[in-house]
């Protein structure tokens, strides 16, 4: 089966196209996002970013990558591993953003499976969960066509745009027993 997308770890080299998938799509993602300071939407802010993204992967806290198109290597989003737990719970949460440009073409719903197969058989994770406002219909669907299942809601679980959102929990489990 082609693949119309690849991920790869975030580089220095990324910055300008990461600040400006920021920049195009501030109102967009403001929808589900928390509030960001207007530094975030800089090269230094982006750098700083890169530099967090990188101390988390340096103590297995969290991984992110970018998502490229295979025809032209263009970043169009981003997904990652984030507030890994190890020990006896063994998972982390998934976490994504695509332009909005390149929505509703089924680069998420390729995406998910890499992320998904790096948790489980890189990182040897039991669980991945991911948190989505009940009205992001698209988002859900994804996360369901991909393996995860819906476990709850979770009460005003997050500040967006000044407001505490409830978030539906979603999880997949790796069915492998896992050596911890």
């Amino acid at each position: 089966m082609k693949t119309n997308i690849y991920i790869k770890p975030l580089s220095i080299s990324d910055l300008q196209a990461l600040l400006n998938i920021e920049m195009r799509n501030k109102e967009f993602f403001q929808q589900y996002s928390p509030d960001r300071d207007s530094n975030f939407y800089s090269i230094e802010g982006q750098k700083n970013r890169l530099n967090e993204i990188n101390e988390r992967k340096e103590k297995d806290l969290g991984y992110s990558f970018g998502i490229f198109l295979n025809d032209t290597d263009e970043l169009i989003g981003q997904i990652g591993l984030f507030k890994i737990e190890r020990g006896p719970a063994q998972k982390g949460m998934v976490g994504y953003s695509l332009d909005k440009n390149y929505n509703g073409k089924g680069y998420m719903t390729e995406a998910l499976p890499l992320i998904i197969d790096f948790a489980f058989k890189e990182l040897k994770l039991h669980r991945i969960e991911a948190e989505v406002m009940p009205h992001n219909i698209g988002s859900i669907n994804i996360l369901l066509k991909t393996g995860f299942h819906k476990e709850g809601i979770s009460k005003k679980n997050v500040k967006i745009n000044g407001r505490w959102e409830d978030h539906q929990v979603l999880a997949i489990i790796n069915e492998e027993d896992i050596e911890i």
